[in-house]
């Protein structure tokens, strides 16, 4: 029996304020709403989610419509770029971003590298891999950190796929056991 993890990538956020605690604009709220839509035929059985506020509320509607609470993980939570608690530009971020996936082990003094994120994230992925075999699992997440996880079980999603994602966005992962078979969006930006 397949288990599948719907990687749920959070909604437009506020650019300022600090990473933990930034909320959704108005159409982030709004998304979150479709996002709901989107994904009520797909008979979900627990919904996860990065202890970010931007995601939780992403998939906060779908948790309350299937009547189950957001499981937080701590381990889920966007890659940790730098040390101060503020977001950084997006004119900072991306230069971070191509030498981080040329070199997975380059990060900022205290920060974190893509390979240490991508093996925090893929050891809780494939806990619940475990505990929820058989299952559908929706993931609220971060562009990062889900590219990381995702390119953990195919190359090709990188830095380009990962520049090619919306906010927010929907990604089906179907597995055998530990085995990635297939991968879907269902997103449709607009």
């Amino acid at each position: 029996m397949n288990t599948f993890v719907y990687m749920v990538r959070h909604g437009d956020s506020p650019k300022g304020g600090e990473e933990k605690t930034r909320g959704l604009t108005v159409k982030g709220k709004h998304d979150a709403l479709v996002i709901a839509n989107v994904l009520r035929d797909e008979d979900i059985d627990v919904v996860i989610s990065s202890p970010y506020n931007r995601s939780i509320l992403t998939v906060q509607n779908l948790a309350e419509q299937i009547g189950q609470e957001v499981i937080v993980f701590e381990n889920l939570k966007e890659r940790i770029f730098h040390v101060e608690e503020q977001r950084i530009s997006d004119k900072d971020l991306y230069p971070l971003l191509k030498e981080s996936f040329t070199d997975p082990d380059f990060s900022l003094s205290g920060a974190e590298s893509n390979s240490t994120c991508q093996k925090r994230a893929i050891k809780v992925l494939k806990e619940l891999l475990i505990n929820y075999q058989g299952q559908k699992v929706v993931l609220g997440t971060h562009g990062a950190v889900m590219t990381l996880m995702m390119g953990y079980y195919d190359r090709k999603y990188d830095l380009n796929f990962l520049h090619s994602i919306s906010k927010p966005d929907i990604y089906r992962m179907e597995f055998n056991e530990q085995v990635l078979v297939d991968v879907k969006r269902l997103w449709e930006p607009s």
